[in-house]
């Protein structure tokens, strides 16, 4: 995975950390294409890294969109709680898009430049090998700076955003991930959410000994709740998006029992709102579903705590931190088997896996976790418990702090 323009893993470059390189605070430079006030897995994961490496002592900056094209510059910005420095760029809304900004593509490099120059920075960690990310890995290796990438994008996800033509899909694929791989090379090390993602990142380009380092979750910022639920409530938490398959969940959820009479918590915004809106509408549930759009941290724990059952139909998801912040509320979980999915839900231990849009074997899913004996239930919730913590944030980032040194993992 090194090239020769970069160092290995294992090593530290003495003439860049002259006066105790194992232990002193790094100014580490984080690429990001998606950051706050986006809302997606990437962002989330962005922004929790930043902050962590903040409480940890380390100068953090961090280089994001502007949210809007005249709101751009050097800002501080308290993110989860932290202060760190946000150089905002000047960005553009995606049209295709509902909350999307982005950088002009031949604008990256030159703005990565800027702020190479200005930060200085021991190490960058780029996000994604979109646009931030690819000017930054260029710009960072010309001066001799270490890279560290984390992938949390499929090529194939973006398509719906693409305004191309169908007949041109698989060579904007070919082409996106042939870009991504030059890219990823430039890195000292690659990193994804889960084994399955580095799999499949490997398989998919020429990339070898990719690390699956968890996204990671302070799992003491939410509450389970061990006393039976008072009626049944399904939750799911995610963009509003194709890939997401909301439609699957709400076709299994209008084939249940009516006797169960269960509602259902919709948390996120995207472009299939008013499309699912239509959906609830035919499938006669809309006394059932309520649309939270974006809600606050303390909004969605609460709903997460309350509910019976996390419900996911999604078929992209390269970790997915929604579904780790439900396991931290002590909730079963009904997922698709897709992709790094069945990393986290073990069939029959913390929940259940149904075929990817098989609406019948998910309504059939959702009715085991709904009608579970309290043993069986508590058995569930106990699951989830155990299995989110070895993604416990703590340990993503001392994972993360070693990758920058270029020192040994962590066991």
């Amino acid at each position: 995975m090194t090239s020769p323009e970069t160092p290995d893993i294992l090593q530290t470059d003495p003439a860049r950390h002259p006066d105790d390189a194992q232990s002193r605070p790094l100014t580490v430079l984080i690429g990001a294409d998606t950051f706050t006030p986006h809302v997606n897995g990437a962002a989330r994961f962005a922004e929790r890294l930043a902050a962590g490496l903040v409480a940890r002592g380390h100068d953090v900056h961090v280089m994001a969109p502007s949210a809007g094209h005249r709101n751009h510059g050097t800002f501080v910005e308290e993110i989860e709680g932290e202060q760190m420095t946000v150089h905002r760029l000047p960005s553009w809304r995606w049209p295709p898009h509902d909350w999307l900004t982005f950088v002009l593509p031949w604008m990256a490099k030159r703005y990565a430049r800027r702020v190479l120059d200005d930060v200085k920075p021991d190490v960058v960690h780029i996000q994604s090998h979109i646009v931030i990310g690819r000017g930054l890995a260029r710009e960072a290796r010309k001066r001799g700076i270490p890279i560290v990438a984390t992938n949390h994008v499929m090529a194939e996800n973006i398509l719906d955003f693409t305004t191309l033509p169908p007949f041109l899909d698989k060579v904007f694929v070919k082409l996106a991930w042939a870009d991504a791989e030059r890219t990823l090379k430039m890195a000292r090390a690659v990193t994804t959410p889960t084994r399955k993602a580095a799999d499949f990142l490997e398989s998919t380009i020429d990339l070898h000994g990719v690390i699956p380092v968890s996204c990671g979750i302070d799992k003491s910022n939410y509450t389970p709740d061990f006393t039976p639920p008072d009626g049944n409530r399904i939750v799911f938490v995610g963009r509003l998006t194709t890939e997401k398959h909301i439609d699957v969940m709400l076709r299994a959820v209008a084939k249940l029992d009516p006797a169960l009479d269960v509602h259902v918590d919709i948390v996120g915004s995207g472009d299939q709102r008013r499309n699912l809106d239509q959906l609830v509408g035919q499938l006669g549930l809309g006394e059932r579903v309520t649309f939270h759009g974006h809600t606050s941290d303390e909004e969605l724990r609460s709903l997460l705590s309350r509910a019976s059952v996390f419900a996911i139909a999604s078929i992209a998801e390269l970790q997915s931190i929604a579904t780790l912040e439900a396991m931290a509320s002590g909730l079963p979980i009904v997922a698709a088997n897709a992709v790094a999915l069945p990393h986290l839900v073990h069939d029959g231990e913390n929940g259940y896996l149904f075929e990817p849009g098989n609406v019948d074997e998910m309504a059939e899913k959702l009715t085991a976790v709904l009608t579970a004996s309290p043993e069986e239930r508590l058995r569930m919730q106990r699951a989830s418990l155990d299995g989110v913590t070895v993604h416990d944030i703590h340990r993503t980032l001392s994972t993360f702090e070693a990758l920058y040194r270029g020192e040994p993992l962590p066991e």
